[in-house]
């Protein structure tokens, strides 16, 4: 009976140990018999796949080598045949120092088999295998350049005709592709075809390889097309296909792979002439495949995975539902074929969520989106850190949350989509193939980020992200004029902001560089024809140079010829070519220009529909463009039409970005100037955006400059407006909105919450989880450089989420939504506040009555002459203290008695408030820097603003109200820190401050629990630690305003300085009564009064009830006196402090120190805020 192979193996085995026992030491033929043996166990190896018999050979081989030193005839046989051991090895075990010896040993065998040897072409091959496996591993490319290299010289060595020259062909196309898929270097692609058509002339009809040469063939022309998008090698692969498809006939064992390879290609050429009968036979190919592919079949996953691509291009084209929905069932049954540990089941999830991402893009349904997310963080979980395609599915996730994100407009999606590309990034370091890749969609990100919240640094970051790209891809590379392209965008979006001319030049030369590598044809030409335009045009709006935007002209309406209906782009073509021509008709004045942009944007806007990122900027520019014929032609349809846009931008319902607030901003100035019955909504609806773009924002005075500029002027122009209709309640709510917005979104994170807390066991399981959130996020404030952390990203949509549940229960649907008048208008329950107004359009102010609606006081006085009363005031506090200003001051004091304060105390005695009442100015815009508390004729017989009523202030009703509602901790002792700094680290030595903190603690050391820091315990720590154990304050110190990063204004503490970014982030518990016995502790950011970011307002903020601060300088001395005389007005017989008498207490010192003839300007200084 025959013996098994197995058998045979195990014969030759068991010979060849015998033959070498029977050659000692010492004999001739030792290695011979060594070298046998060995080849014998690797031979039994390879058939029974049992280790231990590799380990043998490869130590019979080193014996060998040994036996065989320099010069032996058979040393490079013994190399050869080591090294291939090593590498069978290193295939089972993947130890590389394996595969680096085996490369080692077949170098030196290469060595000794010089041209002319009979086996150089093999130690040629197996280097180059070696290599390659080497590359496979580490991805060094010169080891595939070195691989490429033999393989050449190896074909060298096979003229026509030889037998082994096919193979060599075929094994250089393969290494050549190789190096194209990591350098995109065209030619190498270009080599391979060449390589490709010469070993199929090898193949003729009836050869056995003939199959494999026409795909290979097909696949590499298919590559090429791919790259130079040239129709022709698409349809060479196609007939390649069908003729390899012709030589595998049904149950032909590769007829199924026939038929994908023949239906992708097919797909292709759908994709790039839109061919419906293509993309019909690759469906009926994918489904013949799927049938040669049974269940149990190793490539059935692949093939349902292809038909369901193929099915779903078909639906974006015929729309039948059916044709997405079968595509989605195939995913998931080849996702059913790879349970969990099965090697493809990330693949799977991968295939199906971007399926259902596709199918989203298409009928617009979210948690198709949603799904698709959460797979592809399933997919994620099963490529943890060191799989090779963690950074693609990084990638992938990224992409599909910012498509969440232009959807529903939630930027902790944006957030976290950018820290992805950047851990993508992280896993492409300087050398990986789609390194480029990863720094582009992380620019993408940045930029995306960009546009909605406007921090410069992402677009700079972009900048420098992109010139890493360039870099990647240098000359001939086929991704370099993207990279070209995404750099002259990015420089020119900074030439805009920055004003860098040199940004838009080099922009301009990049833009045409990527021109002339998209020739026509090319299918990125018509968006390089489109940036070069944007860019010209910019330019010729900076420089006039004419010639500039005639060129641009011509290149958008070239672009747009190329994008012709049904064309993504097409809008956009449209509205740049729009911009162009509006451009001329501003400098020339041709009317047919104008009607032309008018039609181009009306077909802009209906390509762009409700939903869509870009509509509000399409509304913004058309309705422009039709008020400007209409101060033309005066054709009343003209200007109707255009307010009818804009008031399609009230009913949004997205997420405001930048362009919407802009958009609003921009109906607002329209409405104003054309006195439109509009006006009054656009306020509403740009108020609205405001705040939707405040909370999208983190709590980072890193966001203030973002704040500052959407904020300008709009709640002040807004109370005015609403003044001018006679809608005053509505006045009230708009500046309250949008006044001290960035102190509105931190209270967020202070929120009382007894009422929630005693509403119900969910309300009290809410409000526990939103302290918690409060805490973190308050805690988080201005501790990262970055935008928004991941930590604090996952907190904010923490915040989010409850904040929604919480509005679902009863009572509280408006729950930290902005307040109606209703509600406002409990900050006057214990004296009216006054509302004092400065606009463009006109100087108001508003006396808000507990009972009754506000007592409209026009104001005879323009927001010009507020601004330079204030300026005067400002340089005229800066001289105090340095010689006798008296005369000057109270004719400024008396000027803002006349125009200002007057006309507010007659409507107050005509609402009957009884003098000696308590008031609380609420001051505006330029407002904010007058002393109004300190307002009068001055003359005698007429009585000052002082002694009629009581002055507070408070910046904003919100923040009156908050302070009433801490009641005080009644049934608590009271404690009580001074703190004095009077030698800081920097600054001169105030004299009185030892002094001061005495006095205080005379007055209040008997009724209340008191501590005192000075000298080198009063440091920055050491203040914020007493902070927390006391509810009230008095600190004297030198107060250190910024009026540049109104951030960094600070208390000078021995050690540094205690800013107000250290109070916010501060958690004070019941905080009372806070006296700021220092300089300028009520001044603020000097382009932002409104905002009111000064050192009382952080004291306020924190949760102090009541404050006093100065408006300017302080006088040591009279420091003193003032303090003296507060604190005993301040202590009465109950035994207890009372905040809520703070401001009569300083009414009353205010009083002594002007019987005591201390100058004015020094009685004046210290002003109260809050309860």
């Amino acid at each position: 009976m025959a013996q098994s192979f197995s058998n045979i193996m195990g014969d030759d085995v068991e010979e060849s140990r015998a033959a070498l026992q029977r050659c000692s030491p010492g004999n001739s033929h030792r290695s011979a018999c060594l070298y046998d043996l060995a080849i014998s166990l690797r031979a039994r190896f390879k058939q029974r796949g049992v280790l231990s018999d590799l380990e043998e050979a490869i130590e019979h081989h080193r014996a060998t080598l040994f036996l065989r030193p320099s010069g032996h005839s058979d040393r490079s046989a013994s190399l050869n045949s080591l090294a291939i051991s090593l590498r069978d090895r290193f295939k089972q075990q993947g130890v590389l120092s394996d595969l680096d010896e085996a490369i080692e040993l077949h170098r030196a065998a290469l060595l000794l088999r010089p041209t002319g040897h009979p086996d150089r072409s093999a130690s040629l091959n197996n280097l180059a295998i070696n290599l390659t496996d080497r590359f496979e591993q580490r991805g060094v490319l010169s080891d595939l350049d070195e691989v490429i290299e033999l393989e050449r010289a190896e074909l060298l060595l096979f003229p026509p005709g030889h037998s082994g020259q096919s193979a060599s062909l075929n094994n250089l196309a393969i290494s050549l592709r190789d190096r194209f898929e990591q350098r995109g270097v065209l030619s190498d692609l270009d080599e391979v075809i060449e390589l490709e058509r010469a070993s199929l002339l090898l193949c003729p009809p009836g050869n056995s390889d003939r199959s494999a040469s026409l795909n290979n063939l097909a696949f590499s022309l298919r590559d090429r097309f791919e790259q130079r998008g040239v129709l022709s090698d698409l349809d060479e692969a196609i007939e390649l296909h069908r003729a390899a498809l012709l030589l595998h006939p049904p149950s032909h064992s590769d007829r199924s792979a026939s038929l994908n390879s023949l239906a992708i290609s097919l797909r292709d050429r759908f994709k790039q002439q839109g061919v419906l009968s293509d993309l019909d036979e690759a469906i009926e190919l994918h489904r013949a495949a799927l049938l040669l592919r049974p269940s149990d079949h190793f490539d059935r996953s692949e093939s349902l995975n292809n038909l369901a691509i193929s099915l779903r291009d078909r639906f974006k084209q015929r729309g039948v539902p059916s044709d997405f929905d079968e595509a989605i069932e195939l995913h998931r049954a080849a996702l059913l074929l790879h349970p969990p540990g099965h090697s493809g089941r990330s693949a799977s999830f991968n295939s199906l969520a971007i399926s259902l991402r596709d199918r989203f893009k298409q009928q617009g349904v979210l948690s198709d989106l949603d799904e698709a997310i959460e797979l592809h963080r399933a997919t994620l979980l099963l490529r943890p850190s060191g799989h090779s395609d963690r950074a693609t599915s990084l990638n992938s996730l990224a992409v599909s949350l910012a498509d969440r994100f232009r959807h529903r407009g939630v930027l902790s999606d944006l957030d976290e989509a950018t820290e992805l590309h950047r851990a993508a990034l992280l896993l492409r370091p300087s050398g990986h193939s789609d390194r480029a890749t990863s720094l582009i969609n992380l620019a993408v990100s940045l930029s995306d980020r960009f546009k909605h919240r406007g921090v410069l640094s992402d677009l700079d970051e972009v900048v420098e992200l992109e010139r890493a790209s360039l870099l990647l891809r240098p000359p001939g590379h086929s991704g370099q004029s993207a990279s070209l392209n995404n750099l002259a965008v990015s420089l020119t979006n900074r030439s805009e902001y920055r004003g860098i001319p040199s940004d838009l030049d080099e922009a301009i030369e990049l833009h045409r560089a990527a021109l002339l590598l998209r020739p026509s044809g090319h299918s990125d030409r018509s968006a390089s024809l489109d940036n070069l335009a944007i860019s010209l045009v910019i330019r010729f709006k900076q420089r006039g140079i004419l010639s500039d935007l005639d060129e641009a002209i011509e290149l958008h309406r070239a672009a747009l010829h190329l994008r012709p209906p049904g064309h993504s782009d097409r809008s956009a073509s449209l509205n740049s070519l729009a911009a162009s021509l509006q451009a001329r008709f501003e400098q020339w004045g041709v009317l047919s220009d104008l009607d032309e942009v008018i039609e181009l944007e009306r077909a802009a806007l209906l390509l762009r529909p409700p939903g869509h990122s870009d509509r509000s900027a399409s509304l913004n520019s058309f309705a422009i463009s039709l008020q400007t014929r209409f101060q033309q032609r005066a054709v009343p349809s003209d200007l109707d039409e255009a307010f009818r846009l804009y008031l399609q931008l009230s009913h949004l319902s997205h997420a405001a970005s930048r362009s919407d607030l802009s958009a609003a901003k921009a109906w607002i100035t329209s409405a104003e100037q054309l006195q439109h019955d509009s006006t009054l909504i656009a306020y509403q609806t740009a108020l609205k955006f405001l705040d939707q773009r405040v909370a999208l924002l983190s709590s980072s005075s890193h966001h203030f400059d973002v704040i500052r500029e959407a904020t300008s002027s709009l709640a002040t122009d807004a109370f005015s407006c609403s003044v001018r209709h006679g809608v005053l309640t509505t006045a009230v709510e708009l500046v309250e909105q949008g006044r001290a917005v960035f102190w509105t979104q931190l209270a967020r994170f202070r929120t009382p919450l007894e009422e929630l807390s005693l509403s119900g066991d969910t309300g009290a399981a809410l409000a526990e989880e939103l302290r918690r959130l409060s805490f973190y996020l308050r805690n988080s404030f201005d501790q990262s450089n970055e935008d928004q952390p991941p930590q604090i990203r996952q907190l904010t949509m923490q915040w989010d989420d409850v904040i929604s549940r919480i509005r679902m229960l009863p009572d509280f649907s408006r729950f930290l939504l902005p307040p109606l008048f209703s509600g406002l208008q409990k900050a006057a329950e214990e004296g009216p506040v006054i509302i004092v107004n400065a606009s463009q359009y006109g100087c108001d102010a508003l006396i808000i009555l507990s009972a009754q609606e506000p007592v409209h006081v026009p104001l005879d006085i323009t927001q010009t002459e507020v601004s330079e009363l204030s300026s005067e005031f400002q340089s005229l506090a800066e001289q105090f203290g340095f010689s006798d200003h008296q005369d000057e001051l109270v004719s400024i004091l008396r000027n803002v008695w006349d125009d200002i304060v007057d006309p507010v105390v007659q409507a107050l005695r005509e609402s009957n408030v009884p003098p000696g009442s308590r008031i609380w100015w609420c001051p505006t815009a330029e407002f904010t820097l007058l002393p109004l508390h300190a307002a009068g004729p001055y003359e005698k017989k007429n009585d000052t603003l002082s002694h009629i009523y009581i002055s507070s202030y408070t910046p904003t009703l919100a923040t009156l109200i908050r302070a009433r509602q801490q009641v005080s901790q009644d049934a608590f002792p009271q404690h009580f820190v001074a703190i004095g700094q009077g030698n800081p680290g920097k600054g001169e030595e105030l004299k009185c401050v030892a002094p001061e903190l005495i006095v205080v603690a005379q007055h209040v050391a008997p009724i209340v629990s008191f501590t005192s820091l000075s000298d080198s315990d009063a440091t920055v720590q050491g203040a914020l630690d007493a902070l927390s154990r006391n509810q009230w304050l008095h600190l004297a110190c030198h107060g250190m305003p910024n009026q540049q990063q109104a951030f960094e204004s600070s208390f000078a503490m021995r050690d540094g300085p205690l800013m107000i970014k250290d109070i916010v982030r501060s958690d004070w518990q019941n905080p009372e009564f806070a006296f700021l016995s220092a300089c300028h502790t009520t001044v603020g950011d000097e382009k932002s009064p409104d905002e009111s970011i000064h050192l009382a307002a952080a004291m306020q903020f924190s949760g102090f009830r009541s404050v006093i601060g100065s408006m300017w300088s302080v006088d040591d001395e009279v420091a003193l006196q003032m303090v003296s005389a507060f604190y005993a007005n301040l202590v009465d017989d109950s035994g207890r402090l009372d905040c809520t008498r703070a401001a009569v207490a300083l009414h009353k010192a205010v009083k002594k120190l002007r019987r005591n003839k201390v100058p004015l300007e020094k009685q004046i200084v210290f002003i109260h805020i809050g309860v």
